[in-house]
Parts: C-alpha cells; structure tokens; sequence
C-alpha cells in the first residue's frame, strides 16, 4: 500500500475535540481525506487523481492523499471503498474498466457500482482508437466496414484480455456494423500491440495514448475514434460515431463515495472537483495525459453511470462474453 501525502494539513482549533477525537458536528472536511485508486501509481488515473487532490486540498485546507490499491481488475480498491465508513473520508477513483466493464462480464464480485456507491464527479473521457496494420487494405471506418462485410471472420482484432474495455470496445463495433471479425486476447496491451505492429493481428481498439506514438511512426493506420467526437491528440482521425452514429467506448474515470455518504457532503466535493477541473492548469494537465475534462455534477454523473453500465451489459450479452 502506498500513501502520498498530497499537501501538509493546515489544521484549525475547531477540527479536533478534545483528546484528539474528531468531533462529531465539525465540519466536513475535518480529518484526513482518502481517495483510493484501483492501480499503480503512474497511470492516467493515478495521475489525476493526485492533481485534483491537491486541488482539494488547496480548496479546504485539508490533507488529502492518494492510496493505490490494485489488484484483482480493481476489485480490491472498490470493494474497500464500498464498505468504508460513508462519511466522506474515504473515496474511490471509479473507472470505466472497474465500475462498468468489469461488472459487466463478471457476475460474482464484492460490490455493485450502482447500489455501493454515489457518484460524486466525472473526472475525464478518454478515447480508444481504431488501428490497423497498414497490410490492411481500408483507409476509413466505411472502407473497413464493407471490407469485413466481404470477409466474414477472415480478419482478427487483438485486445489486452477478455472482458477488458478494449474487447468490448470491437465487440459494439461488430455489434453495430453487422460484422464478424475473430477475437485475439493478450495478457495486457503492450503484447497486442506488439504482434499487431508485426502483422500477426490485423487491428485493435487501443488506447489512444499508448497507440499514437505507433501511428505517427508509420507502423499503425488510425481509422478511427471510439468517442462521440473527435480529439486534438489526434489530428484528422474522425470518430467512428461518424461512420456508425451513436458508436461510444469511450473510457472514463470520476470520483465515487460509499452509498450511504451525506448527500450534503457528496455535494460539497462534487462542487470542489468541478471547480477544480474547469482551472486552466487542470484542463491542460489533463490533456497531457490524453483525458478531456468533464467535471460534471453527482446527479449527471450518476446518470451517465446508469447509461454507461446498461450498454455494456447489453453488449456482453449479445456477444456472450463471460470470465471465469
């Protein structure tokens, strides 16, 4: 486990009762604020976390500090969080892989994104995009579509693991297009990638981080977003919603509490995240680490979730996707 104290605590007489209990009616926040994130440190998700951390706590003067839990495809850090006290204190950075994809293709974890959490703000989108080997002869998403129509399951999109957000990132697109093309899964992204690069797969709905060094080298063609709308980290590439309207994989990531948190306090952090994600410095933080700012309130939130879950279920349904 590991803690890092995102900035000192400025601490105030009115924080602590006597002996050093927090007293019961002080105002929120008035201890130590978690916020748990399901991987290692390093990653966009991470990253953001601890910039709107110290956000927060330059807003309260508060501390706040960011404790890495991962394992288990995130489970252990949602699990944790969902039975922390709700109160506030302790809040879990929810992603679109742990809370919405995870669950839908596996039906026996500790916590239910829905009943165990309330949503608190949305963090960031951030899209997948659509590379082929350049051995692939489609230069858009039309040119490929009409491609696999002609070729039923004679091509082959890789992915990170089956279940993983890039799966099902292919699986909606075959859903939506009326395709049929042959799942590869890897053990992780950089194996897919590597084999897609030497032409042993012919494409994947990779991150569009990780997989944009690829494309500007040459090595991979870009077809196509997984976002409603296209991005500036990638010049000229359309969004595939372009081709096929209402197309969306987009990733996600935002703050979520226990269930039973507060409604007040819920919406005393929604209101600080929204106000920290629309600062200049944030919003280009952000974009350094290929996400969009979104800054949204609890209750758009919280529909977008509900939205969010329902069409991956529906997918994985479809596609018959199941994890042991």
């Amino acid at each position: 486990m590991r803690l890092i104290n995102v900035m000192a605590a400025v601490t105030c007489a009115w924080m602590a009762a006597p002996g050093g209990a927090v007293a019961q009616d002080a105002p929120y926040p008035s201890e130590t604020i978690r916020i748990v994130v399901p991987f290692s440190a390093g990653g966009a998700t991470d990253i953001t976390a601890r910039i709107i951390g110290q956000k927060l706590a330059e807003e309260w003067r508060a501390t706040v500090v960011i404790e890495n839990k991962p394992g288990a495809t995130g489970s252990i850090a949602a699990e944790f969080v969902a039975k922390s006290k709700p109160d506030g204190y302790t809040l879990l950075m929810g992603t679109g892989s742990v809370n919405s994809v995870f669950p839908a293709v596996k039906k026996d974890l500790p916590f239910d994104t829905l009943r165990d959490f309330a949503a608190v703000s949305n963090f960031f989108t951030t899209p997948n995009v659509l590379v082929v080997h350049p051995s692939v002869p489609a230069k858009d998403v039309a040119e490929l579509i009409r491609l696999l129509k002609a070729n039923p399951d004679k091509y082959t999109f890789a992915s990170s693991g089956a279940g993983s957000s890039i799966h099902l990132s292919g699986e909606l697109f075959k859903q939506m297009a009326g395709v049929q093309m042959t799942h590869v899964p890897y053990k992780g992204s950089a194996p897919a990638v590597a084999d897609l690069i030497s032409g042993h797969v012919n494409m994947m709905f990779d991150n569009l981080a990780s997989a944009w060094p690829y494309v500007k080298q040459g090595q991979l063609r870009a077809l196509g977003l997984t976002s409603l709308n296209r991005d500036e980290l990638a010049p000229g590439v359309p969004a595939i919603a372009e081709t096929l309207p209402g197309y969306d994989a987009s990733s996600w990531a935002g703050l979520l509490a226990p269930a039973k948190t507060p409604p007040a306090v819920v919406a005393k952090i929604s209101a600080a995240v929204q106000k920290a994600i629309k600062m200049p410095d944030v919003v280009e933080k952000f974009k350094g680490q290929g996400a969009t700012p979104v800054g949204d309130s609890s209750e758009q939130f919280a529909s977008y979730l509900k939205t969010d879950i329902e069409k991956w279920r529906a997918v994985v349904a479809k596609a018959g996707v199941k994890i042991e």
